[in-house]
């Protein structure tokens, strides 16, 4: 064992059972975990979400003009800019938050394919990264960030330039979870870690950083007032099939390069 317990997207967390590699522990809030995010023998267990947003830089896109939606994001002028679609998590998360809220799901992404081929054709879907660099220097419109990132990046640069909002008509909500290695030197102060991350104090210290608790606490009202509203998350959803979604993102890189990017003007 090189380390005792780690941090891992929810994508790996079965691999990981799979593969033999981890131990079992639940904690004691076990039962104030959802359903999906927790393997039902205590593998794995998310201690915090996220969920694809957009950042909008209000210094480039007027507040009456800011989409709330994926419809209004359509029907606008804006460019968007999703990240390496096939390359990094995040941005494939992005298709998949936009398929969800298309009637699609992870078999089935052709409507979120159509929805940014659409807008490449427009010249409207942007190769700039969204991370905080490009966002400072004013390259971006609209970016497709998880939560927690966009959140991060308004508070270090500017608060009151960006927007960070989850689409009103559906998103993609995933997490992040501790694995306990199963030949952990220290297996006890591993599962002490899992508890006390999934404690109140543990919960409320992820959401000092942006990151949404799993648990449903009653946070301090100032960090409440810098996380997104409760409401916004009404429609959100988590992956139904991880192991379909594999399948669809692994070929993703290229169905996006062939299908949005060699339409794009």
């Amino acid at each position: 064992a090189t380390a005792d317990i780690g941090d891992i997207g929810a994508g790996f967390a079965n691999i990981a059972v799979k593969q033999n590699v981890t131990q079992p522990y639940k904690t004691s809030y076990w039962e104030e975990v959802p359903e999906w995010a927790k393997d039902k023998d205590g593998h794995w267990m998310l201690a915090y979400t996220g969920t694809i947003a957009f950042i909008v830089d209000k210094d480039k896109v007027p507040e009456k003009d800011i989409p709330r939606s994926w419809e209004q994001l359509k029907n606008s002028k804006l460019k968007v800019s999703p990240g390496e679609v096939g390359t990094a998590a995040q941005a494939s998360s992005a298709v998949l938050a936009a398929a969800y809220a298309l009637g699609g799901d992870e078999n089935n992404i052709e409507p979120a394919i159509k929805y940014f081929a659409n807008l490449a054709k427009e010249g409207r879907v942007s190769v700039v990264q969204p991370n905080i660099q490009n966002l400072e220097r004013g390259e971006i419109e609209v970016g497709l960030i998880w939560d927690f990132n966009g959140l991060s990046y308004r508070d270090t640069i500017d608060k009151e330039r960006y927007e960070v909002l989850i689409p009103s008509d559906g998103s993609l909500i995933s997490g992040y979870t501790t694995i306990i290695n199963k030949w952990a030197k220290n297996p006890n102060a591993a599962k002490l870690t899992r508890e006390y991350i999934f404690s109140d104090e543990g919960q409320i210290n992820l959401a000092k950083g942006n990151a949404r608790p799993i648990r449903k606490i009653e946070l301090p009202k100032e960090i409440k007032e810098k996380m997104i509203p409760d409401e916004q998350y009404k429609n959100v959803r988590a992956i139904g099939n991880q192991e379909d979604w594999d399948k669809t993102s692994k070929n993703l890189g290229r169905v996006w390069q062939e299908e949005v990017l060699a339409n794009r003007k």
